[in-house]
């Protein structure tokens, strides 16, 4: 069984950024969205998909491609940057189709997706990359693509790990608890703190030791 994380965030908040000191040699970084990333990256680089290609991000939005990745990556660590462009970028290109069918078609790939994350061979680890949108209640959450869909899926509900980002002052941290009026959540004693940094590779140790998970040099 490998291990889901969700890590929630505004746009600018850090969430990619806190790609930075993972080894991209154990890494497969999927976008649904193609961009640069926001650090130094030259060991980052784009698989092409060709015989001969031999990077370890991925530039695509389509549900089962993702999720076929996911399986066969040799990667221990995958990360999903975007999630929630993968149920947008779906749902603008059926924008035309009338009826309800179109979201859950929607719902069922982005919720094969989620699966699959806690599906994945034993060790491995897997970091769901999300956007949040508060209700009318105050209540922070998982940003999809509407009420339809949210009457689906409760995405926060599918993981044992929820953080979410917070900026204090210029500084870029992780939540690990709820603050009551969002779904961050972690288990008792994986973090030393309510805050911390927004660092996945310290994140991924932190739940490695938690779990007792033997990684690869």
């Amino acid at each position: 069984m490998s291990i889901a994380t969700l890590i929630l965030g505004e746009s600018g908040t850090g969430k990619t950024t806190a790609l930075r000191n993972l080894d991209p040699a154990k890494t497969l970084l999927i976008q649904p969205v193609k961009k640069p990333l926001p650090f130094r990256s030259a060991a980052w680089k784009l698989n092409e998909g060709g015989k001969n290609s031999a990077g370890n991000v991925f530039a695509t939005d389509d549900a089962p491609k993702i999720e076929a990745l996911m399986r066969r990556s040799p990667h221990e660590i995958v990360v999903i940057d975007d999630w929630q462009y993968i149920l947008a970028n779906e749902f603008m290109r059926r924008s035309d189709e009338k009826g309800f069918e179109k979201f859950t078609d929607i719902g069922k790939h982005a919720w094969n997706i989620l699966m699959a994350a806690s599906q994945l061979q034993e060790g491995r680890r897997v970091y769901i990359l999300a956007h949040t949108i508060t209700d009318e209640s105050g209540r922070t959450k998982t940003k999809t693509i509407g009420k339809l869909l949210d009457e689906k899926i409760t995405v926060e509900g599918l993981f044992t790990i929820v953080l979410r980002t917070s900026v204090r002052d210029g500084a870029y941290f992780f939540a690990t608890q709820n603050n009551g009026s969002d779904t961050t959540k972690s288990p008792m004693g994986m973090f030393p703190e309510q805050l911390i940094d927004n660092d996945l590779a310290q994140v991924d140790q932190a739940i490695c030791d938690f779990y007792g998970l033997t990684t690869n040099a």
